[in-house]
């Protein structure tokens, strides 16, 4: 018991260090017109595959990269590197999420004039994620049909630190008597208004809409001189 309170301190002063470092991010890819979006999930959820499909469509008309954040392994880096768009893997060891840290480092050796729209894949985790901010402009939280339909319920922290929900593997709804509007209703009752896609990046299914919102979301952010306009 002696020790909570230095426990307690000691996470605070991690929590503001890393905030302190996410602003500085935010305004570094500001100046250079990047738009970045993170994505945080349970393992499983689809992911990996979602972003591989979104630099693959986006990449046609922006310049695109992503970092990918994993306990172990470059697998999903070495699957991502097949839409041809710059990738790195972050590699946590024991660390169940991504600090922002771990984004400027990552970052060294790439030339942000070059890049459009930065994707941050997270560690597969819906608890540590949510009280860390990587610098992200949009944050979306992934959960798929397979997972059950009170998710939300269950990690309110970390739909109310999201700005979209994205519903995946919708082909496989009905083999799991998927009930979209029971989790709709989970979602907003957590997060009243929050915006929710439900897609299939295997079928295409909303895919192109979801990227086109994407695409929107930028345009809304330059308007907004969130980006300078110089770069539309």
């Amino acid at each position: 018991m002696n020790g909570q309170p230095r426990l307690v301190e000691v996470r605070r002063h991690v929590l503001r260090d890393n905030d302190v470092r996410a602003r500085a991010l935010r305004a570094r890819f500001t100046e250079h017109c990047i738009f970045v979006v993170s994505i945080v999930s349970s393992p499983g959820s689809g992911k990996t595959t979602l972003l591989e499909k979104t630099l693959s469509r986006l990449g046609a008309r922006y310049r695109v990269a992503a970092l990918v954040g994993d306990l172990a392994t470059d697998n999903d880096a070495a699957r991502l590197a097949r839409s041809h768009a710059p990738v790195k893997q972050i590699t946590t060891g024991t660390l169940c999420h991504l600090e922002a840290a771990m984004v400027e480092r990552a970052l060294e050796g790439w030339d942000l004039n070059e890049m459009d729209f930065l994707f941050i894949e997270n560690v597969g985790n819906l608890v540590c994620p949510s009280s860390y901010d990587v610098g992200e402009h949009l944050r979306a939280v992934l959960v798929s049909v397979t997972e059950g339909e009170d998710k939300p319920l269950k990690y309110p922290t970390i739909f109310n630190s999201a700005d979209v929900a994205v519903v995946t593997k919708m082909d496989l709804a009905a083999a799991v008597e998927f009930n979209s509007d029971e989790l709709h209703r989970s979602i907003q009752s957590v997060r009243p208004g929050m915006t929710t896609w439900c897609l299939s990046a295997k079928t295409g299914d909303n895919f192109a809409e979801f990227v086109s919102w994407l695409e929107s979301r930028r345009e809304a952010a330059l308007s907004a001189t969130l980006l300078p306009r110089e770069a539309v």
